[in-house]
């Protein structure tokens, strides 16, 4: 996000670059970023002679080229915008040359998504040379709340760990999606309040009662009779509460379980750096470890890759995903 910012900043200081690679494999900035230089670079008054957007699928890399290298009219410079520019990808070395010496008036921008230019190639390293070269990478699933939190502070709103939590675990690491739900908050919500799981399942319909993070919760306390009525509801509502998306939630607590149980230092900072949590939710997972000995834990890690597979359809002989589901919770928790 400080990259992004300083790229932001430099624009807005009149330190533009001929050409910027925009590559990775999340979105959300490669489109954010292309979007500002789209609305801010050209007056608008500008934008109809000197603003052009190419698709990937669409053009060859000469077209690209060719349009680079026009000189603007009646502006200082010209804006040129390949989108999906990862459909080039097997012609993509043929902007080698135009990198080593790009149109100084042109501002070519590459969005290439969802992958990444290969480091060792003479075509990245002279855009890089030339240019601007900005990796998108994703967040690992414990990093997007703190995206979150960041991403609403300037705007005026503030949110619970909890309910940060049922957006990562709702609309995974998506910050696209994430990002949608949140303006959907903001236009019903007034600004300076504090997003909670309410708020969510009025506005967004994420049940804050019956979801994945409350069973992980109900079963670390051991709390049968509300993990079972979780399951129930997800049984009820396959379609809403993919299996796999559960055993894989499970694996990585129980996983994050075996790690805990093999530190000495059981401070809850360095719990909750060492498995890449909340500080908020430590406590759920110092409990979860008193209530499962290692032995059980590596026995559930063990179950749970069982019942992955039979999610999957293997060896589970057409069982609705709802039994299985039912037949996991009794075995990690007898």
């Amino acid at each position: 996000m400080d990259d992004v910012k300083q790229l932001v900043t430099d624009i807005k200081n009149g330190n533009i670059k001929p050409i910027y690679l925009l590559m990775g494999e999340e979105p959300y900035y490669i489109d954010k970023i292309s979007e500002f230089i789209e609305q801010t670079v050209l007056a608008e008054e500008e934008r109809g002679f000197n603003q052009m957007i190419l698709y990937g699928r669409d053009v060859a890399v000469e077209d690209i080229v060719s349009n680079a290298k026009r000189f603007p009219m009646m502006a200082e410079r010209q804006v040129v915008i390949v989108k999906e520019a990862q459909d080039l990808s097997r012609t993509f070395d043929k902007l080698d040359d135009y990198a080593k010496n790009p149109q100084p008036s042109t501002v070519l921008v590459l969005c290439y998504k969802y992958k990444t230019v290969d480091k060792r190639k003479a075509v990245y390293k002279a855009i890089k040379k030339s240019g601007v070269v900005f990796e998108s990478k994703k967040l690992y699933d414990n990093q997007v709340p703190d995206w979150i939190k960041r991403v609403l502070s300037p705007r005026g709103y503030a949110i619970t760990p909890k309910a940060s939590q049922l957006l990562v675990e709702f609309l995974g690491t998506d910050l696209g999606k994430i990002n949608n739900e949140l303006e959907k908050l903001q236009i019903v919500l007034p600004k300076n309040t504090q997003i909670t799981p309410e708020h969510i399942e009025e506005n967004i319909g994420i049940s804050k009662d019956y979801n994945n993070f409350e069973l992980r919760k109900a079963i670390g306390a051991r709390d049968s009779k509300k993990a079972f009525k979780i399951v129930q509801y997800f049984a009820d509502n396959p379609k809403d509460n993919p299996m796999v998306v559960t055993v894989a939630l499970l694996f990585n607590f129980f996983s994050q379980l075996l790690q805990l149980h093999g530190m000495k230092d059981r401070n809850p900072r360095s719990v909750a750096s060492a498995l890449r949590v909340n500080p908020y939710f430590v406590n759920e997972y110092l409990d979860a470890a008193r209530n499962f000995p290692m032995r059980k834990v590596s026995e559930v890690v063990a179950l749970l890759r069982e019942f992955d597979v039979k999610s999957k359809g293997v060896n589970s002989n057409a069982v609705p995903q709802g039994d299985l589901l039912k037949e996991l919770l009794v075995k990690i928790l007898n």
